[in-house]
């Protein structure tokens, strides 16, 4: 059969053309995804994100309560519930004609405030006894504070907690309370060496845990990039502010002897070798489902895949949290395992679908704990969360100063932190930790802060 060489040739070419316009386009919408999601899509921090949508703006702020809740409206305060009572007279001439006013009885108004922060100067006269059968002289000790130290117990307190629990900036805290920075500075190096040998105590703790879990963010330290680590339960919390993102962080924490329970991590290999099962998190390989879907949204089979593996994973995450017994729970995981192990085996011609259902395929050992105890969840949300005030903390404190400020760092978010998920009141607990280490300056610190704490 006779053909045109000229049109062969023509129609060769105009196939190379019509594959890169295809090649182009993708990688013109791959550089347009980047540029508005950022270099980790749906992972991109929100700090890195190049361009932020705008919130949208609403006709009205809702009021009320959402439909199927109790509202909450303002309490009104009792006298007897009120601190103080005072009362308050218009006076004894009317302003209209200047006559006497008389009694009419009163309405009462509750009002919440408090007194301004700010520092008292306290001087303590400290009176000597003197014992003229034993010939020796005593002297009390100032209350409230520790021996040499220039500031009280509940000065201490507020200012860690405030920086610390609550992320207050430094120069935030020095214009309340009228401290010099530098005051502040050595206020918790100072109390960080008091509470050093804490944070050992909770690794120990924290290695015998049945759950744990473990997440990690960057964190400028001394003018290099750096890492902030959190290892934590749901009653302890580890920081560690390092220089590197190494295994050899993870190792320190946990140790090289087999540990009991599971670690919920994501798929960092820097966890790998962890001395405990591992459970991957499933949020993150949620993410890269959209994103896959995203980034290949005229593939049918990727639609396809989408459709029936996000639904899953959800479902993975959201079933120990709902109100069913644990036999209905173990049955249910079951159900949903077999439905994943069935979406990842089922064949593909996509790459994009291969590379999710590789994910499974090479490390079903780390992926299906909390089918088997409802105590493990599939998300490492738990870490996330905990993790979120020192992202914050991140943008307003560019990190640490010096390597010493990062040590610092670690041990008190460490002790104020693993205080507050024990449910205490973190400010007076340490300021009453501190009244009794004032008084005994050999006694356990670690006993004092989770005297009254079941263990994790």
């Amino acid at each position: 059969m006779a053909y045109c060489e000229e049109c062969f040739q023509k129609q060769l070419k105009i196939e190379g053309l019509q594959d890169e316009i295809k090649r182009l386009k993708e990688q013109l919408r791959y550089r347009q995804q980047k540029e508005k999601e950022g270099f980790f899509r749906s992972s991109t921090p929100s700090s890195k994100i190049p361009v932020k949508e705008n919130t949208p703006v609403r006709d009205h702020k809702p009021k009320g309560a959402r439909p199927g809740h109790k509202g909450k409206g303002r309490q009104k305060i009792t006298e007897a519930e009120a601190d103080r009572i005072e009362d308050i007279f218009y006076g004894s001439t009317c302003p209209s004609c200047g006559g006497v006013l008389t009694d009419n009885g009163f309405d009462t108004r509750g009002v919440l405030d408090m007194p301004p922060v700010k520092v008292q100067r306290i001087v303590y006269r400290l009176h000597k006894g003197y014992c003229k059968r034993c010939n020796k002289s005593f002297e009390p000790k100032a209350p409230g504070v520790m021996p040499k130290w220039l500031h009280g117990n509940q000065l201490n307190a507020m200012t860690v907690a405030m920086h610390y629990l609550h992320g207050i900036p430094m120069g935030r805290i020095c214009e309340q309370t009228g401290i010099e920075a530098g005051a502040l500075v050595e206020i918790f190096h100072n109390l960080a060496k008091l509470f050093q040998e804490v944070p050992q105590r909770l690794i120990e703790q924290y290695r015998g845990s049945a759950v744990k879990h473990a997440d990690e963010t960057g964190w400028r330290q001394n003018g290099k990039n750096g890492y902030a680590w959190l290892f934590a339960t749901e009653t302890i919390s580890i920081f560690l502010f390092k220089p590197s993102r190494s295994a050899k962080v993870v190792k320190e924490i946990l140790g090289e002897k087999p540990l009991p329970g599971v670690l919920v991590v994501d798929r960092y290999a820097g966890y790998n070798k962890a001395p405990c099962a591992l459970q991957y998190c499933y949020s993150h390989i949620k993410r890269e489902v959209e994103d896959t879907e995203k980034e290949f949204s005229e593939s049918e089979e990727v639609k396809t895949f989408a459709s029936v593996m996000l639904p899953l994973l959800t479902d993975a995450m959201r079933l120990r949290n709902q109100p069913i017994p644990d036999e209905e729970f173990y049955e249910r995981a079951s159900e949903v395992k077999s439905q994943i192990t069935a979406a990842v085996q089922a064949p593909a011609r996509h790459l994009g679908i291969r590379h999710i259902q590789d994910i499974f395929h090479d490390n079903a050992h780390r992926m299906y704990h909390w089918a088997d105890d409802r105590k493990v969840p599939a998300e490492n949300n738990l870490a996330e969360r905990d993790l979120r005030p020192t992202m914050i903390a991140r943008k307003t404190s560019f990190g640490s100063v010096s390597d010493a400020g990062a040590q610092t760092r670690s041990i008190l978010m460490s002790v104020l932190h693993t205080l507050r998920k024990r449910k205490v009141d973190v400010s007076a607990r340490f300021k009453e930790v501190l009244d009794q280490l004032s008084q005994d300056r050999h006694a356990d610190p670690f006993s004092l802060l989770f005297r009254s704490d079941s263990s994790p």
